[in-house]
Order: C-alpha cells, then structure tokens, then sequence
C-alpha cells in the first residue's frame, strides 16, 4: 500500500524513481479504507531533503499513510524558501484541533543552545503537550529525541568532548521489543551530535525503559512504558551521503571535524562510503507503523486516549 502526499512534492517524484509506492491525493480519494494519518514535524534546515529521507521509510510497509508535514509558525526559515512551506506544510496553529495515529518530530541543528533559548521553543512545547493528548505514538528523532526527554521527564542533555559523528554499531536491551522484531544482535545506526542523554538519568526514570545502546554512541532508543512515546539519538533516516555532506561542509569551513568514525572505507574520504545501515532503518520503521501505531490505535481517532 501506498504512502499520500501531493504529487508536487519534490519528493514525489523522486521516490517513484526508486519505485516506491506513492499515491497522489485525487486516486486515494477513491480508496474505501481508513489510512493511517501520520505528521511529520521538521525542524532540519533542509526540508526537502529530510522530508525525503522520512517518507521514503514511512512508504515500506502495506500500509496506507496520509502524510502531513509541519514546521514551526514561530521561526522563519533560512534554507528552505517561504513558497515550499506555504504549498506543502502546515503549522501547530493549523493543525492543533486535528488526530493523528503517529507524529514524527525531527532533529534540529541547534542543540548547542539550552533548550529554553531556542527561538521556536515554546511553540514547540506546545506540541509537545498537543501531542500526549493528539497522537497515539511518537518517534522523536536526535536533537527532537533530546526535546521531548527534557519537555515530559525533565532528563538533561550533557555536552560531548567531541562530535559523536559516524556510523556505530549497537546492541538490544529488550529482546524481543515489537520496535525491534526482526533485528539482529547487533545493528549500525549513524549519529551526528554534540549532546548526548545518560544512562543513568533515564535509569532512574521508572517510566521509561532503554531498549538499544550502543558501547560508543551510548543510549540510543529510549521507549516510555506505554511505548507510546520513542526518543531515538541516532539518524537511521540518514541517506548514503549525508554525513559526508556534513563532513565536507565543515571541513571546508575550517571548522574542527574528525574523519566520521566507521564510515569512508579505509577511512579515506575520496572512497564511496558504504550504506550498511538503511534495512534496519527501514526495519525499524515498519515495524514502528504496523506493531507500535496500526496495530494499537483506536480505528475512532476521537477515541484516543491522553498518554498519563
């Protein structure tokens, strides 16, 4: 089954390229079935790329998703140009009265500031809030993941030595996790983040539960217990080539970057990096679609329960 987002979005066109199953709103309309309702807040500077990079994970499932992407009223975007919002996304004031069966909220680049000097932080409180009540479940994505940690259990982000940036394998805590079905003992996820949560500050949180971490990257999947509610450090929507686009970005800046860790071949950045970490992406979302949202949420979305 398809993924429904306008057939003139950049990314429609791309993914039917890659043979992806996408459907343009004027045949779904004529599907006699309730599809998932998904929302995809985007806080990265390069929407079109990230919306991309989501809808290509979101569409690998049988199931039927309706897609709406978002972004913050609140701040006024540098990279993305004003038309492409105004034509494709909506804002929480626009949707705030609106159900959804899942929302994805992404990371951002600002993780270096506190939470509370982001300019966009208190909108973004407010979807927060909106979304215990709105939502039957939500991945939080990196600095998202780190947002909504502090926002609802008040765990505090601590700042690295150096960038965690590479490609880094990581272990299962919790066997047999419906987020995890099918994975293997050990699975590669990128990162790329200056911040990290600590174990022991989510330990000591009884309602939430680490299910994977990795031995250098530390925590990285973290569930409350109502496996509602997912934060993810990691980047498993990352394409073959965006960390090198980082890397090369900031190398020609001058700016202080070490060659990502587990990721060029050989560690030499002339040579193709290997993409060796997108079926557990895609694992990890399809699972999160049919076991963590189709298979629990209320058919009645007015019939959602508030998360406690």
């Amino acid at each position: 089954m398809p993924i429904r987002i306008p057939d003139n979005l950049p990314a429609y066109q791309t993914l039917l390229n890659e043979n992806i199953f996408v459907m343009r709103n004027d045949r779904a309309e004529h599907q006699d079935i309730r599809p998932l309702r998904v929302a995809i807040l985007n806080l990265m500077p390069t929407k079109i790329e990230t919306e991309t990079q989501f809808l290509r994970l979101l569409s690998n499932t049988p199931l039927h998703v309706d897609v709406e992407l978002i972004h913050m009223g609140s701040h006024i975007s540098k990279t993305t140009s004003a038309s492409h919002l105004l034509k494709f996304y909506k804002t929480y004031d626009d949707v705030k009265d609106e159900k959804f069966d899942g929302l994805i909220i992404t990371g951002a680049p600002v993780e270096m500031l506190p939470f509370e000097d982001v300019d966009y932080w208190e909108e973004l409180c407010k979807v927060f809030e909106w979304s215990k009540s709105n939502i039957y479940s939500t991945i939080h994505v990196c600095w998202g993941a780190q947002a909504g940690l502090y926002y609802h259990y008040g765990i505090k982000k601590h700042l690295l030595d150096e960038k965690m940036f590479g490609i880094f394998p990581h272990k299962i805590l919790v066997p047999n996790h419906p987020l995890l079905k099918g994975f293997g003992d050990t699975f590669l996820v990128p990162h790329s983040r200056h911040t990290e949560v600590r174990c022991e500050d989510i330990e000591a949180d009884q309602r939430l539960e680490i299910l994977t971490e990795s031995d250098i990257s530390g925590v990285h999947i973290v569930s409350n217990k109502t496996d509602r509610q997912f934060f993810i450090t990691g980047h498993s929507e990352y394409d073959r080539d965006t960390i090198a686009k980082e890397y090369f970005r900031d190398k020609g800046k001058g700016l202080p970057i070490h060659i990502p860790y587990n990721y060029f071949p050989d560690d030499d950045d002339k040579k193709i990096p290997v993409f060796n970490w997108c079926c557990y992406a895609n694992l990890m979302f399809s699972n999160w679609l049919n076991y963590c949202v189709y298979q629990q949420t209320p058919f009645n979305l007015d019939e959602l329960e508030p998360i406690k």
